[in-house]
This record gives C-alpha cells, sequence and structure tokens, in this order.
C-alpha cells in the first residue's frame, strides 16, 4: 500500500520540509510503532486512544498521522474485526484525522491536513469497501463513526466515492438499511444520502428502488411533519434530490404513494400557526417539493409536458390551492419568504391548465360575510405590500393566469369600472366591497393624490398582463375614462392618456421618503403602453391624439438624465407609433413621425437607443426561466430570516432598480427584440417611398401668355421629365441612407457621401481581399502537405537504413560463424582420422552460399535506396521552391550508420 509514502510526497511539495522531526512527528510515530508491535492488547489500546487526542487537537499531528498511520489503522480494522474497542478507538482516530480544526489567528491560505488525509483516504477504493462492510456490525458506536467518517470523505470527495460506492455490490443497500436504524445512526444515513444524490443519477435509482419515498414520508410523520426538526428539512432534501429533473421517479411517486403524504405537510396545524425559523424552513423545503414536480422533469425529457400537466391535475385535486392560498395570502403573519413561495407555486400550478386556472378564479377566501374572490386578495397585496419580493411573487400569479387566457383576461376587464364613488377619496383600507377592476382603477388614482406613483406602477404592471395579446381588451380598456383628481380641472381623462401623465411626472416625483422618483415606475409604465399599443392602431391613434404625447416622447428619447432602459423603450414605443400607424391624417400618420424622429433625434442617434438598451444588463442578463438554487442546511439558514431590503438596494454596477429583472422577463424582451427588427425595416420602408400620392403644381407651370399649346406641353414634358430623375435619386439616397443605419446603428460620413460607385468599388476590394485570404490559405494547406511527405520519406529512409544495418550486422555474425567453423574444422584435422570429410570444401561451399545471398540481399537494398533518393531529390527541389533548407531538414540522417560502415571496411 503505497499511502504513506503517496502522503509524504505531498507534504514535501506543500511544506518543504520532507524530513520533519518535530515532535509530534516522533510522538505519533511511537504511537503508531505501540499500535502495530506491541504484545498487550491493553497497551495497544491506550496508544490508540492517545493517538485520537493527538489527532483531535493538533493539525501537526493530523499531518503526522496522515503520513503514517492510514496503513496502520487500516490494518485494525480489516485484520482485528473481534476487538470492538480497538475498532472504535481506530474509527473514532479517523474521523478526528478527517474533521477540520479551527483556528481563528490561522492564515487563511493554510494548508487544512484534514482535507488531505480526505482526498488521500479516498483514492483507495479498498477502504471504502473496507468501511462499508463495517455498517453490518452490531456496535452502535462503530455504525456511528463509520457513516460519519464517509459524510466527511463525501463532502470534500464527492465525485470519486459516489464512483467507490457504485463500484461495490450493495453498498447503497447497506446504506439504506441505516435509515431503520437508531436514530442517531438514521440522521447521519440520511445526511449521507442527501450528499449522494444530489447529482448521481445512477444512485438515486437505485435509492429510489430500494424503497426511499416509503422510508423518508415514515421518518417525516414520526417527526412530526413541518412541525418536526432538522431531521424533516433532511428527509426533504434528500426526497427533492430524488425527484429533480427525473420525469420517472415523479410518476413512481404519483403512482405509488401519492402525494397525499407531501400536500400534508404544508397543513397549518392549531389555532395559533406560530412559524418558528425550522418550520418556516420545512414549509419551504416542501414548496420546493411541489415546484419540482410542477416542472415536470428535464427539458430534454419528451415526457415533460404530459408529465407536468398530470402532476398539476392531481395536485389539484387533492386541495392543494386552499392550502397555497392559505400559506400565501391568507396567512399575513407568515414569514414573507414563506408568503412568496406559496404565491410562485400559486402561479405555477395555474400556469397552462385551463382547469386550475378555472378554480383560481372561482376560488373564494374569508368566513361568512367577509368574503372577496381570491384574485381580488391577490391584488390587494400587490397593491399595499411593502416587501418588493412579495409584489414580484403576488404578479407572477397574474401574469400567469393570463398568459393564453384570453376568457381569463376578458373577465377580468369586464370589472374594469371606475368606481361610483370619488376615487381619490377613498383610501386602500376602504376597498373591500370594490370589484376587481374598480380596486385596480382605484390605485391607479390614488397614486396622484398622495402623490407616490409606487402603487399606480403596481397596478399598470397588472393590467399590462390583462391586455397582453388581446386586441379586443385593448379596445375596451381603451374606452375606459377617469375621473379628474379635482373637478376643476376639467372633464374626465382617458385611462390611456392618465397613464402617459403618469409617465411624463414619474421623472420628477418623489418617493415616501423624500428620495427622487423611482428608477423602476418608468419602465413598468412604458412596458404597459409597448405592450397596449403592439398591433393596435386605435390605440396608436388614441395616443397621438394628445400633441404633447408625441413631443414628450421626443425628449424622452433624447434625455441624458433618463437611464438607458428607459430611453429605449421610449424609442420602441415611438417605433410602435410609425409601424402600428394606419391613421392618414396630417400630423399623425406614420410619415409624420418619422420626419420628426429623424429632425428632433436623428436616425443615428434613435437606432443606437435600441443597441444601447440591447447591451444594458437588464436585457443582455435575462434568463428563461428563473432558476432557484435547492434548499440545503447552507442556504436554508438565510432564506428563513428574509426580510425584504429591495427598496434600498442599489446595484453599483447597474443604473437600473433591481426589480426590473424580475418584471422585465424573457418574453418581453424577446418581444422587444422582435419589435425592433419591425421598426427598423418600417422605416427603411417609410424613407423609400413617397409619402403622398397627390401632386401638387407650382404656379409657374401655368400656361404663359402667347405660349402655343405645343410648346407648353413639350416644356411640361421636360420639367416632369427632370423632377422625377431627381426624385428617383432622392429616393435612392433615402433607401441607402435607412439601410445603413437600419444596419449597423453607427453613422459612416464617408459612406453617405459618396455615391454608389464607392460602395461598389469597396465591395470589390473586399471581395479581392476574400479570395487573396483564400489563396494564402490553400498555399499554407499544400505547404504543409509537401512537409507532411517530406517527413514521411525521410521516416523511410531512416528505417531502410536501419535494415541495412541490421543486415550488415548479420552478416558480420555469419563471419564469426564461419571463423567458429574453421577452429573446429582444424580441431578435428589435427585429430588425425581418416574418415574425416573434407573440411576446406565445406568451408568454401558455405561460404560461397553466404556471399551469395548476402549480395542479393544487398542488391535489393540498392534498388529500394535508388528509388526512395530520386523521390527525396524531387521533395528536395518542391521543398526549395517552397523556401524551405533542404540540408537542414537531412541534416544528422545517416550518421548514426557510419560506424558500422566502418567497421565493416576494417574486416
Amino acid at each position: 500500500m503505497d499511502l504513506a509514502s503517496r502522503y509524504k510526497g505531498v507534504v514535501g511539495f506543500v511544506f518543504g520540509n520532507e524530513n520533519s522531526n518535530s515532535s509530534e512527528d516522533s510522538y505519533v510515530e511511537r504511537l503508531l510503532d505501540r499500535i502495530s508491535n506491541g504484545v498487550l492488547a491493553e497497551d495497544r489500546r491506550h496508544a490508540i486512544a492517545e493517538l485520537q487526542t493527538i489527532v483531535a487537537e493538533s493539525r501537526a499531528g493530523q499531518l503526522a498521522f496522515g503520513a503514517m498511520g492510514f496503513p496502520v489503522l487500516m490494518g485494525v480494522l480489516k485484520e482485528e474485526r473481534d476487538d470492538v474497542e480497538m475498532v472504535r478507538g481506530a474509527l473514532e482516530t479517523l474521523v478526528s484525522a478527517l474533521t477540520p480544526i479551527d483556528h481563528a489567528k490561522g492564515p487563511t491560505n493554510e494548508v487544512q491536513p484534514a482535507l488531505m488525509n480526505t482526498d488521500l483516504l479516498s483514492r483507495e477504493s479498498e477502504s471504502i469497501s473496507l468501511l462499508l462492510s463495517l455498517l453490518s456490525e452490531e456496535d452502535f458506536y462503530v455504525r456511528y463513526y463509520t457513516l460519519q467518517i464517509l459524510t466527511a470523505l463525501l463532502t470534500n470527495s464527492p465525485n470519486r466515492l459516489q464512483e467507490a460506492i457504485l463500484s461495490i455490490p450493495r453498498g447503497i443497500t447497506r446504506l439504506m438499511d441505516m435509515l431503520m436504524d437508531r436514530e442517531v445512526i438514521r440522521n447521519e444515513a440520511l445526511l449521507l444520502l442527501t450528499y449522494l444524490t444530489r447529482e448521481a443519477e445512477e444512485i438515486q435509482k437505485i435509492v429510489v428502488f430500494e424503497g426511499a419515498f416509503e422510508k423518508i414520508f415514515s421518518i417525516m410523520k414520526e417527526e412530526g411533519g413541518s412541525d418536526g426538526g432538522v431531521v424533516v428539512q433532511d428527509c426533504l432534501e434528500l426526497l427533492n434530490n430524488l425527484l429533480r429533473s427525473n420525469a420517472s421517479n415523479q410518476v413512481l411517486l404519483r403512482e405509488t404513494i401519492g402525494f397525499d403524504p407531501l400536500i400534508s405537510i404544508l397543513k397549518l396545524r392549531g389555532s395559533s400557526y406560530s412559524f418558528t425559523q425550522q418550520k418556516t424552513i420545512n414549509l419551504l423545503s416542501a414548496l420546493e417539493t411541489i415546484n419540482l414536480l410542477m416542472m415536470g422533469g428535464s427539458e430534454a425529457d419528451p415526457q415533460k409536458d404530459s408529465n407536468k400537466i398530470t402532476n398539476k391535475t392531481v395536485l389539484a385535486q387533492k386541495k392543494l390551492l386552499d392550502h397555497l392560498l392559505m400559506l400565501g395570502v391568507e396567512s399575513q403573519w407568515a414569514p414573507i419568504a414563506l408568503r412568496c413561495s406559496a404565491l410562485r407555486c400559486i402561479g405555477d400550478l395555474v400556469a397552462g391548465h385551463s382547469k386550475n386556472l378555472d378554480a383560481l378564479s372561482s376560488k373564494v377566501l374569508g368566513e361568512e360575510r367577509q368574503v372577496e374572490p381570491a384574485l381580488n386578495s391577490i391584488l390587494r397585496i400587490i397593491l399595499r405590500t411593502s416587501s418588493m419580493q412579495e409584489f414580484i411573487a403576488a404578479d407572477h400569479v397574474f401574469k400567469n393566469f393570463c398568459e393564453k387566457n384570453t376568457d381569463g383576461q376578458a373577465m377580468l376587464a369586464s370589472t374594469l369600472i371606475p368606481h361610483p364613488n370619488s376615487m381619490t377619496d377613498a383610501s386602500l383600507e376602504e376597498d373591500v366591497n370594490m370589484s376587481f377592476g374598480s380596486m385596480l382603477l382605484h390605485g391607479l388614482a390614488l397614486s396622484e393624490s398622495d402623490g407616490d406613483l409606487e402603487t399606480c406602477c403596481r397596478a399598470a404592471s397588472v393590467i399590462t398582463h390583462i391586455l397582453k395579446d388581446n386586441s379586443q381588451c385593448k379596445e375596451k380598456v381603451l374606452q375606459i375614462e377617469l375621473e379628474a383628481p379635482m373637478p376643476s380641472l376639467g372633464a374626465p381623462e382617458l385611462l390611456l392618456h392618465r397613464i402617459v401623465r403618469y409617465l411624463a411626472v414619474a421623472s420628477s416625483m418623489k418617493n415616501k421618503d423624500g428620495q427622487p422618483g423611482y428608477s423602476y415606475v418608468q419602465p413598468i409604465i412604458l412596458k404597459l403602453l409597448i405592450t397596449w399599443l403592439a398591433d393596435c392602431p386605435n390605440a396608436v391613434q388614441c395616443f397621438l391624439d394628445s400633441r404633447p404625447h408625441l413631443t414628450y416622447l421626443l425628449e424622452l428619447v433624447s434625455s441624458t438624465s433618463s437611464t438607458v432602459c428607459v430611453r429605449g423603450l421610449a424609442a420602441v414605443l415611438l417605433g410602435e407609433c410609425v409601424i402600428y400607424n394606419k391613421s392618414s391624417e396630417n400630423g399623425k400618420d406614420g410619415f409624420t413621425i418619422a420626419d420628426a424622429i429623424s429632425q428632433k433625434i436623428g436616425l443615428t442617434s434613435y437606432f443606437l437607443k435600441f443597441d444601447e438598451m440591447q447591451r444594458s444588463f437588464i436585457f443582455s442578463s435575462v434568463k428563461p426561466a428563473q432558476s432557484h438554487k435547492p434548499l440545503t442546511r447552507s442556504t436554508t439558514a438565510s432564506m428563513a430570516e428574509i426580510e425584504d431590503d429591495e427598496n434600498d438596494l442599489t446595484d453599483q454596477k447597474n443604473e437600473d432598480h433591481p426589480i426590473l429583472t424580475s418584471v422585465f422577463d424573457a418574453q418581453f424582451v424577446n418581444f422587444v427584440k422582435g419589435l425592433e427588427v419591425n421598426i427598423r425595416e418600417k422605416m427603411v420602408d417609410v424613407y423609400s417611398r413617397p409619402k403622398s400620392d397627390v401632386a401638387v403644381v407650382p404656379a409657374e407651370l401655368e400656361q404663359k401668355g402667347g405660349e402655343s399649346d405645343k410648346e407648353y406641353i413639350k416644356r411640361l414634358k421636360a420639367f416632369v421629365e427632370t423632377q422625377c430623375s431627381e426624385i428617383q435619386k432622392l429616393l435612392g439616397r433615402n433607401a441607402t441612407l435607412a439601410e445603413d443605419l437600419a444596419r449597423t446603428g453607427h453613422s459612416h460620413p464617408e459612406l453617405m457621401a459618396g455615391s454608389g460607385s464607392d460602395r461598389v468599388q469597396i465591395e470589390t476590394l473586399r471581395r479581392d481581399l476574400q479570395e487573396a485570404s483564400q489563396r494564402v490559405e490553400m498555399l499554407k494547406a499544400e505547404k504543409a502537405k509537401i512537409e507532411s511527405e517530406a517527413l514521411m520519406y525521410q521516416n523511410l529512409a531512416g528505417k531502410l537504413e536501419s535494415d541495412l544495418k541490421s543486415l550488415s550486422d548479420a552478416y558480420n555474425s555469419l563471419e564469426q560463424t564461419n571463423i567458429h567453423l574453421e577452429k573446429e574444422a582444424k580441431t578435428l584435422k589435427s585429430g588425425g582420422t581418416s574418415t574425416s570429410p573434407d573440411i576446406g570444401a565445406i568451408k568454401a561451399e558455405a561460404r560461397e552460399e553466404a556471399q551469395k545471398e548476402s549480395e542479393a540481399e544487398l542488391n535489393d537494398l540498392l534498388v529500394c535506396l535508388g528509388q526512395e533518393q530520386s523521390k527525396v531529390e524531387k521533395l528536395s527541389a518542391r521543398l526549395s521552391e517552397l523556401g524551405e533548407d533542404v540540408d537542414k531538414l537531412l541534416e544528422g540522417i545517416g550518421d548514426d550508420m557510419a560506424l558500422p560502415e566502418d567497421e565493416d571496411e576494417e574486416d
């Protein structure tokens, strides 16, 4: 076993002292010698106890033990299983050797001997097998210490230990059996399995096959469900590891045990509904399990969608929606993190599921007389909560409720009727008896009365979901009028115009703390307007009915005080006024808007707004879906005490509010990118054709007195031809300018000033450059090919020369044999026997035959060498043409053959 030598090498490399003579080294070495060579059993036990103490208290002791102790203790575990006390001591010493020792004043980059010991022990698969075999021992401490060792190994070397356990027969089975052991061992085995199953799919399958689901829910029931301790958290973490991105395990759970035991964990018990930190963590873990089931499996699984729908159907049948509404909406005394997680689960439960959408829309909350629709309660959370996270979570419900749900959108839009009483006089606390739409419009109107646009911004986000991709709702909401803040200010105002006014006011108003206006209000209102005007010409017309709207929007695009995101979104809104404009009224048509953009902003600057917005943090960092980190012991400790400080958060790298990364999801970002393409194309089209077909005849074209009709017609014809020619040139220039700007978003003065021939010349030069580059690449490839062939022939020539050397050696050996035979012949001849054969004749015949064979082989080799020499000469000529040094390439070939040839000549 090379464990000790390998460790000494590592220690010497790290510390630069392979021959350490410290007191710890010598002390540990003496103890190990007593353990391995001691005669008295009691003395060996004392030695192992002392060794455990020094290893547990000293890093130097851990280091010295790692260099010498593993072979000794592994030998004890393997050969002295009957001595329980010795086995206990050896295991406890191993636990101490693998447990880091914290020193507050130690340097941060100091090497951890415990980690090195862990890495060293995990490399030996025989050691893992030996440890797993100890789990079948009857002694409690032997099993307990063994599990602690395996957990330490798994913490620092997970992949290596997973592979080792999988390679050992019944390795996982032994760990699963520990779940039925005594409580302390069960908890250790549970923690070990949570580490093992995090990313190892094969281990997940074996664990499920061994009945993990039944054992997990049995343990949680014994521990008291959500009111239990950290063991329930570990059980749920293990359950989540088995279900995450694994559709087959989800189907197995659904069709065997079912979802009832899981949903029962979410049921609140008792009348106080107290939420301890551990209970909050347990409920968060259970909600994560629900979320995993509603995801349906991994993205690559073809059965994901069908499994997702089935899971949502079964969960709804088990009354999951009631429990989620209790946690997320009715339990306002619950921690914010728990309420947010429950609201997100409600949104995911109804997304893309018609029956669950109907169930949510018809659900009512409250008792006896104080009942109201669940959607109203969720809307109240959006309008009244002080937590940004809770607003985002509740907004997620409406986003998923309205997604591809035209009936639901129409139902909500039908309630958008202003409350008969004065909307600005009522407070939010008096909205209990209002309809959904009245409460929403009340929130919009209330914002202006108390000088706070935050509620308006949140209401605008909800209206965005109601209007998205629904032309009927857009037309209906377009007719809504709101009362003026004060009767003296005039007639009622259209909802669209009120929202545009809020957009303008947002930049100057201050929030509740007296700070400048919210950085997220304008982007969210702009999102609403972009969604509303998309593919809705009537909305565009309504927007342009008020001349100041266009003026303000042009100023907002050019404003240096606005963020990149606001300027870009305002540019998109301007573009919608061009591409969705069906008006022919002078001053409101698409041509007028395009001219205003060109004159007030400039096409170059206008298109640059798009590029700047796409490079901004919000648009460049958007993700397809929000991915939440799995809940573990380390992450849930902080999640249970989440305090929503998002209002005060400022990202130094991002000038926009953090909330926008949640509000601007991937769908909206992709929608804006598609709009940008359409806007660029429409601008090209506007600048490529005449504004109208109406021709205005100048007064000077009237027929002059005394001018004949023929002359008059001839003069008109020449004038028209000249005008047509100039118009075509102007249209061509406009089309070229618009195409260049739309393609690059940057100005190219040299191209705009030049004619079409300049661009043709540049394009020709570009093509010539590309062709030249291709020829250079072809020559390089040909050169590489020739060099490769030269190298191959060079190697072949070397091989032939080597064969010639071997033949020469064989010839020399044959000569030696002939000399030896001659000596033997002389010896026999001196013997004087009359019947001896003619030795001279035999020798001459053998020499002649050998010489003939050698000459034939030499002739064959010379012919081959002649052929190869001609090839080498041709290749040398070609390499010389390419500029290679042939002599340098052939340098050294054949030098090693000079010595054998000289020896042959001497012979």
